[in-house]
């Protein structure tokens, strides 16, 4: 999958995988050395994240069930907690894509299929 800010006019991923199973939200991104640029996990449902055990920082994306972003969370270490009571899932992205698409709280995003030329591009 991809996901594509609508306000911003910004790709934040182009590799896009969905754990939206009790097994798959719960490893997450762990065991991994890190995301490249335009990967991604998105997580739902979700509120809340955690990078206990990991070995990198990421970006968070929380949005509600309209894919209107909540809230967003720049740059956040191994070893803590992060919370939007208020979201229905979350995008788990590398360090920096929040900056460098001017993502912010209210923006929408748009999901769709990533076609292999698509990626091969990117």
């Amino acid at each position: 999958m991809q996901v594509k800010n609508l306000t911003r006019q910004t790709m934040l991923a182009n590799s896009l995988e969905v754990a939206d199973s009790g097994a798959r939200r719960s490893k997450g991104l762990l065991g991994r050395q890190g995301l490249n640029p335009g990967e991604g996990l998105w997580i739902l449902p979700c509120e809340s994240v955690h990078t206990f055990g990991m070995q990198f920082s990421i970006d968070l994306v929380y949005l509600d069930r309209k894919l209107r972003i909540r809230k967003i969370r720049n740059s956040m270490p191994p070893w803590r907690i992060s919370v939007c009571l208020s979201a229905h899932s979350v995008i788990e992205l590398p360090v920096g894509t929040i900056r460098e698409t001017q993502t912010s709280a209210g923006d929408t995003l748009e999901f769709s299929i990533a076609l292999p030329s698509e990626i091969d591009r990117a």
